[in-house]
């Protein structure tokens, strides 16, 4: 990931006005975790607003890229070392203290994006041994009830699935697995 070298030279620019950068900070996190974000009416003499949307998204960016991608320290602080020191610092101590909640609110996010939840599952292997239209057909189909909650309410959904739905069901379901093992 390339951080813009101009946004961090924009973020140096709060030494100037004697603010402290731990705020700004915190505040940028606590919006992340769905709290309130830093407001531009308590930024907006250090910077413009066009220049305030851009530092405020960078930051937003950089937390949630070295947490979601699970960066280490030292590639977080490589990431940012056009900043002056304090301000490296700064935000080195707020990525290192609050890492665990960025890290839940992430997973939060995504989890909001479906209210839907597998409560309990049932299946049945059957071999059709004939149709309408071939006498002889000898072909396995598998059954799948689910049983999925959402929005407070169950709603049962039946599946019948022949060899090759079966094997694209399972390898869809390990693709998701590696995503959520990733996000661990």
């Amino acid at each position: 990931m390339v951080i813009v070298t101009a946004v961090w030279m924009l973020l140096n620019q709060l030494s100037k006005y004697k603010v402290h950068s731990y705020q700004f900070l915190h505040k940028v996190v606590d919006g992340i975790c769905g709290r309130a974000y830093p407001r531009y009416q308590d930024y907006g003499s250090i910077w413009s607003l066009s220049e305030w949307m851009e530092v405020l998204e960078e930051t937003v960016m950089y937390f949630k890229t070295m947490v979601g991608k699970n960066i280490s320290d030292e590639e977080a602080a490589q990431q940012i070392n056009a900043l002056n020191s304090n301000h490296q610092e700064a935000i080195t101590k707020c990525l290192k203290g609050r890492k665990e909640e960025i890290r839940n609110a992430l997973v939060e996010n995504v989890n909001a994006i479906s209210s839907a939840q597998l409560q309990d599952f049932d299946w049945q292997l059957k071999l059709a041994l004939s149709s309408d239209k071939i006498s002889m057909l000898q072909m396995p189909l598998l059954n799948l009830d689910l049983d999925v909650r959402e929005n407070g309410e169950i709603k049962p959904i039946s599946i019948e699935m022949n060899k090759e739905e079966l094997q694209n069901l399972i390898n869809a379901l390990e693709a998701a697995n590696k995503v959520v093992l990733q996000l661990k």
